[in-house]
């Protein structure tokens, strides 16, 4: 009887370590970045997986509509791909943060391989647009101490979301807004894509309509949009 007790506790126990390892706001395995205290009026649109020929582009002609900077953060081998249009995000003003070099899932990757992925990001950023952050963002957002470890290593700040908009699943626009818009409570971090990890070119025009449509709003709501430097800077965080 105490060998089943014993056993279903360490199955509870194993089941609750990889949700925490997951979760992006969970801080189990160490301090993420993942928003202000509620109630703020600052909201900070962030987008993985770029950059990606044309969608990348075209969410830069919408941010730059409403004078709205962001941040991205970048697969390494698509900067390689195209590294012209990692220029254009920091041109435009924009932020430019390390998302690996593969996008694997960093919590099946042993030391090595980890600060790997995370150099030869680094690298390639480097190699297209010079300086950048010291942000980086786990694919997934699946980390462990092993993983926040190395990224302080090497420099980088983890920085994790509270608000998803579910889209790297390409749903229209009037859905990922809803599922943006019901998490909303001010000083948020909001995940979206610009890219697809498994291959160049996903379709990511439902998020860029998305994006016109939530900066609309939550600009005529009084809400600004800022990047995560500018909201590392701007208060208590949540």
């Amino acid at each position: 009887m105490l060998g089943l007790a014993l056993a279903g506790a360490a199955a509870t126990a194993a089941v609750a370590a990889g949700y925490q390892s997951m979760r992006p706001t969970g801080q189990w395995y160490g301090r993420t970045f993942t928003g202000l205290s509620r109630g703020t009026k600052q909201l900070a649109l962030t987008y993985d997986d770029g950059p990606n020929d044309p969608h990348t582009l075209r969410l830069l002609e919408v941010l730059a509509k409403y004078d709205v900077h962001a941040t991205f953060f970048l697969i390494g081998r698509y900067v390689r791909q195209r590294p012209q249009i990692a220029r254009e995000v920091v041109n435009a003003g924009h932020v430019v943060g390390n998302h690996t070099f593969t996008h694997p899932l960093l919590t099946l990757k042993n030391v090595a391989e980890v600060r790997q992925e995370l150099s030869d990001c680094r690298s390639a950023l480097q190699d297209a647009i010079g300086e950048h952050s010291n942000l980086f963002r786990p694919p997934f957002g699946g980390r462990r101490p092993a993983v926040l470890r190395v990224a302080r290593e090497l420099g980088l700040e983890p920085i994790m979301w509270n608000v998803t908009g579910y889209d790297w699943n390409a749903p229209p626009s009037a859905v990922i807004e809803r599922k943006v818009s019901r998490q909303i409570r001010g000083g948020d971090v909001i995940l979206l894509h610009d890219g697809g990890h498994k291959q160049m070119g996903a379709d990511r025009s439902q998020t860029v309509a998305a994006t016109d449509h939530l900066i609309s709003r939550y600009k005529s709501g009084g809400y600004g949009f800022v990047t995560i430097p500018q909201m590392l800077g701007a208060g208590t965080v949540g």
